[in-house]
């Protein structure tokens, strides 16, 4: 005979009860009470008014509607003993007496019960006085921060505290107010991953259920309050039968038991959360019926007749049908909540868009809904539950927020990345994670590595040809991905190691190259999978080899990626001892169906978030370069404001921040609009994230600028521009989020990372053709210096005076060719090295340069240096020298125009003409041009050249100063190439034109600086006797170490 059956609950969980076992073909009718909109007249499920508080009432009920089947989902009616009264009064129960629901509801009862019978949990004791709960939080030696008030009333039954003082609060608070009953427990706050496992069990057998994992803090990335759960999954992904057997037998089965020893039979359902620690499966607690939400994904899962299995568990018989389960389904089940849940909500709120839910396949489960004139209202808490259940959990993921999409009610909460944890176990396995003594590892590894060249033994790496270098496997569908998009990337260090090869420190570089990969895949979502590099060489070291692929192992474990190797080429024939190359490949990995972070989501109101980062990278280096080369501090100096402590090298070389462990979960869980590393310039970097039709304007008061930054604005004679477009100005990463949700998100990073408020996405402004304004840069810069490095910055700190540059003018042919013009009437025009004037265009107009070219002549018209200059903006002259009777009204005219322009340095580029001695005379010492050879100059000024067929191993050109008697004794630069056997003179020559290209410009800047001058003896003089590092040009050619200047008396040697 069909029966009818009665569930008491009002939530989620008591819908999907009724729901289940409305699906049986043995029930008639069932009565929710008092139920909600989802359970009142849907088929043969109807909601009662029966007053389920007293225990005698709910008898009556029952026996008046011939109920023949009663379940509890309230615990609180459980352990108030409901079970036990009806049963005594002959109507047939399911669940736990009131003696064996203390196991959900005394929590000292049963952390006493779990040590009695050696079931792990975590360290614990229990107070009824304040002060010694606080003596005992204090004195612990592990982090007694969970504090849980006694009885089911209590209204906040377990508080996750931050700090052993925060718990001693928590304590005291609960003790003053008695409505949260006599007595504390202290419990150990456990770390590792959490799951609830749950059984039926007839007190003698148990019937495991698949494993699920909850999600209780309110917030996308478990921030927010503690709640009674927002989502769940089930199965969890990637757990191993031995680990579930291990949990089956000592736990679940232990527990029950045990209660049976004790007299205590448990019939009903049991859950218990669980914690999977380094140290093994430790018992959080336990709940006497289904778990809401986890119920909303279990019972989805039953293949079984759940009235049967209810049957056969109150009768004992257990044993003989256990219950089976859909193996090949995954559910996933969404919590939608009221505005303030979980403090005072809003009721009566209309829900809209439950039809389309439900045609989209999924069960939308009621619980703080009403019916009001028809209409489903909200009237609780946590409202609706989408559940969906498809063959996977990345598809039920997307199919369980599509119908979360569709329905809409004013201030509905609801979490986006719910079950985003389980597609990282299915990359982590947790037999990987969480190694016990009695479970063997029952997962696969992801990565396969191929064996490789050893890097100390100073052999090109791929030597087996069959290995194809070096290479390793990746099994993608074994990560957890389904349908994956692949993300590329690949970095080189650049500038920045050769800063490293001088200062001889090499152990950052390995996380700068890993950082600087993995941070460029955030921009687009995805999660770093392998890693790669190449290190070039030209003698290998192998410490410094072994200390850089170290380094990089390490970045690597903290971004939770594999390291599959290192090639190594050394090069002793292209590259010189000393110089060096490194380059990383990453790729990652985001779903196809994951909403990217885009360009176009920036919109006006929104706000900009900022991750502190006291790296330099990229371009910057550039300028680095230029301030190193005239300051007075070495490398080894103290960096400002260190106090000794670090170094001006170290400080230089601090490595990029790793984001990709604190940010992908935020940048994933759709409340960031987008995202961009801030690898070279401020400007730069956030212009990439803005639309077209918006700005941002930061105010750089709003964090904290590193020391080395406001040492670089000042030694640099920069301006707060330059200094914007350069720098990243102590930022690493700048992400795009809508302003309401900007404390929550900021809250999730500072978890992990130092993080600030910066600035606004506005209306488009003019800002010098830039997308971004920063306000305040100069103040806080000064505000963020070392004591005394910018001087008195009490008194007027906007007016911080720059040293003017000086005044360049540059002498051009148009014939390509570099001359020497060391005495009247000497002409050497065999050079065959290029023009440098595009190089010294370039070089002067980056930060940090002490010199601006303001005007170029040339003797010939219609050359293509003119061209380029005035397309530069800089002026030009044409002074035909063929319109001169003579040479020194040739040189007076040029004399005169250099006046005109107020020039104070000339550079020679490829200018073919003789000046005269009065010209010589007046400019002297400030004439430069640059000589195809690193030897001195020949006493009849020609420059002795070194043909390839000449056996030197080593070239290059030479920056001078132009004097009458040129001599060795005016050298200023020069820039070294190493000469190859297979090279042709052509060749070399080329190669010569770009070392001077490199060469002219460091000379340029020592001289406009005044860090090097001709003396009166004509002898190069320098500033500083013991000049401290001189950063040469970019990489060209492998000739891209650092060098240091020569002082004068080496010069000639």
């Amino acid at each position: 005979m069909a029966q009818r059956v009665l569930v008491i609950g009002s939530g989620g969980r008591e819908h999907a009860l009724a729901w289940k076992l409305a699906q049986s073909p043995h029930i008639k009718h069932v009565f929710v009470a008092p139920g909600n909109a989802g359970t009142a007249d849907n088929g043969k499920i109807s909601n009662s008014a029966v007053l389920v508080s007293n225990h005698t009432i709910v008898t009556q009920f029952c026996k008046d509607h011939n109920i023949g089947l009663v379940l509890v989902g309230e615990e609180a009616l459980l352990a108030a003993g409901i079970v036990d009264d009806l049963r005594a009064a002959g109507v047939r129960c399911f669940g736990p007496s009131a003696k064996a629901a203390q196991l959900a509801s005394n929590t000292s009862l049963t952390k006493a019960f779990l040590d009695r019978h050696g079931i792990p949990t975590a360290r614990w004791k229990a107070f009824s006085n304040a002060q010694e709960a606080c003596r005992f939080i204090i004195s612990t030696d592990f982090p007694a921060r969970v504090v849980r008030a006694r009885g089911p009333a209590a209204r906040k039954e377990v508080t996750i505290t931050a700090s052993k003082e925060e718990a001693c609060r928590a304590a005291q608070e609960i003790m003053q107010d008695r409505m949260f009953g006599e007595m504390v427990v202290i419990e150990e706050l456990l770390q590792g991953e959490e799951l609830s496992c749950s059984c039926f069990t007839d007190g003698v057998t148990i019937a495991p259920m698949p494993p699920a994992q909850a999600h209780k803090r309110l917030l996308d990335g478990d921030q927010g309050p503690n709640t009674g759960g927002m989502g769940a999954y089930c199965p969890v992904p990637q757990v191993p039968e031995v680990l579930l057997e291990q949990i089956r037998a000592a736990i679940l089965q232990h527990v029950v038991d045990s209660m049976r020893q004790e007299g205590t039979a448990y019939v009903g359902v049991l859950q218990t959360s669980l914690m999977l620690t380094k140290e093994g499966v430790k018992i959080l607690n336990f709940k006497c019926q289904f778990g809401d939400p986890q119920c909303q994904v279990i019972l989805p899962l039953l293949k079984s007749d759940f009235y049967e299995v209810i049957q056969a568990t109150i009768d004992g018989k257990l044993c003989s049908f256990l219950p089976a389960w859909c193996e090949s389904s995954t559910a996933v089940c969404v919590v939608m909540a009221s505005a303030g849940y979980p403090g005072h909500c809003d009721r009566g709120l209309e829900v809209t868009g439950l039809l389309q839910a439900k045609a989209l396949g999924l069960q939308v489960f009621h619980g703080g809904t009403a019916l009001r004139d028809g209409r489903v209202v909200t009237s609780g808490g946590r409202v609706l539950s989408i559940t969906a259940v498809r063959e996977d959990l990345l598809e039920a993921l997307g199919e369980a927020n599509r119908g979360v999409a569709t329905i809409h009610f004013q201030g509905a909460t609801y979490r986006r990345d719910v079950g985003q944890r389980g597609l990282r176990l299915l990359r982590q396995p947790l037999a990987l994670m969480y190694r016990e003594r009695r479970v063997e590892a029952a997962a696969r590894d992801v990565l396969f590595h191929l064996p490789q060249t050893s890097v100390g033994s100073g052999t090109r790496s791929g030597s087996r040809p069959e290995l194809g270098g070096f290479a390793g496997f990746f099994d993608l569908k074994a990560s957890g991905y389904e349908d994956p998009i692949l993300v590329c990337q690949t970095k080189g260090l650049g500038a920045k190691l050769q800063m490293a090869q001088a200062c001889r420190r090499h152990s950052t570089l390995g996380q700068d190259l890993v950082a600087l990969c993995a941070n460029a895949l955030l921009a687009h979502g995805a999660e770093p999978l392998f890693f790669l590099s190449y290190f070039a060489c030209g003698k290998l070291d192998a410490e410094v080899t072994e200390t850089i692929q170290e380094g990089i192992a390490e970045a690597c474990r903290s971004a939770g990626c594999a390291f599959l190797g290192q090639a190594l080429s050394e090069l002793p024939g292209a590259c010189s001892a000393g110089d060096s190359d490194l380059a990383g490949f990453v790729v990652g990995a985001v779903e196809r169906g994951q909403v990217p972070l885009g360009l176009q989501r920036a919109e006006e109101g929104d706000v900009l978030l900022g991750l502190a980062c006291p790296g330099i990278h990229g371009r910057g280096f550039g300028a680095v370069r230029k301030v190193l080369l005239v300051s007075s501090l070495r490398c080894s100096s103290p960096a400002p404001g260190s106090c000794g402590d670090t170094t001006l090298g170290e400080a230089l070389l601090s490595p990029a921040r790793l984001y990709s462990p604190a940010l992908l979960p935020v940048l994933r869980s759709g409340h960031v609009k987008a995202f961009a590393p801030i690898a070279e310039g401020l400007l730069g970097g956030i212009s990439r994230v803005l639309p077209e039709h918006v700005s941002a304007v930061l105010d750089a008061l709003s964090w904290k600028i590193p020391e080395i930054f406001c040492w670089l604005y000042k030694e640099g004679n920069l301006s707060a521009e330059e200094m914007a477009q350069t720098f990243p100005c102590g930022l690493g990463a700048v992400l795009v989020v809508q302003q309401d949700l900007a404390q929550h998100v900021l809250g999730a990073i500072r978890r992990r990372e130092d993080a600030w408020l910066i600035g606004k996405v506005v209306a488009p402004c003019h800002t010098g053709g830039s997308h971004v304004e920063v306000e305040n840069l100069v103040e806080a810069l000064q505000q963020s210096s070392p004591q005394g490095l910018l001087g008195d910055t009490a008194v007027e700190p906007r007016h911080q005076p720059r040293r003017r540059k000086v005044k360049v003018a540059v002498l051009v042919s148009g014939t390509g060719e570099s001359t020497d013009l060391l005495k009247p009437g000497l002409h050497f025009d065999q050079s065959p090295g290029g023009t440098a004037l595009s190089a010294l265009i370039a070089y002067t107009r980056e930060p940090g340069s002490c010199a601006q070219v303001v005007l170029v002549i040339s003797n010939k018209s219609g050359v293509e240096e003119l061209r380029n200059a005035a397309r530069a903006g800089i002026p030009t002259r044409v002074i035909d020298h063929k319109l001169y009777g003579s040479r020194s009204e040739f040189d007076s005219t040029i004399d005169r125009v250099l006046e005109e322009f107020s020039v104070e340095l000339v550079c020679l580029s490829g200018f073919m003409r003789v000046l005269s001695s009065p010209f010589l005379r007046k400019w002297k010492g400030k004439i430069l041009n640059a000589s195809p050879s690193l030897f001195p100059l020949t006493k009849d000024g020609n420059a002795s050249q070194e043909p390839p067929q000449g056996g030197f191993k080593v070239t290059g050109c030479t920056v001078h100063f132009v004097l009458e008697d040129s001599g060795p004794r005016a050298v200023i630069h020069r820039e070294p190439i190493a000469v190859r056997a297979e090279d042709t003179e052509q060749a070399l020559a080329e190669r010569v034109k770009e070392a001077e290209c490199r060469a002219f410009p460091v000379a340029l800047q020592l001289v406009a600086s005044g860090a090097v001058s001709l003396g009166a003896d004509g002898r190069t003089s320098w500033k500083q006797e013991s000049q401290s590092l001189g950063l040469h040009g970019e990489k060209g050619d492998c000739t891209f170490s650092l060098v240091a200047p020569e002082p004068p008396e080496h010069d000639g040697e």
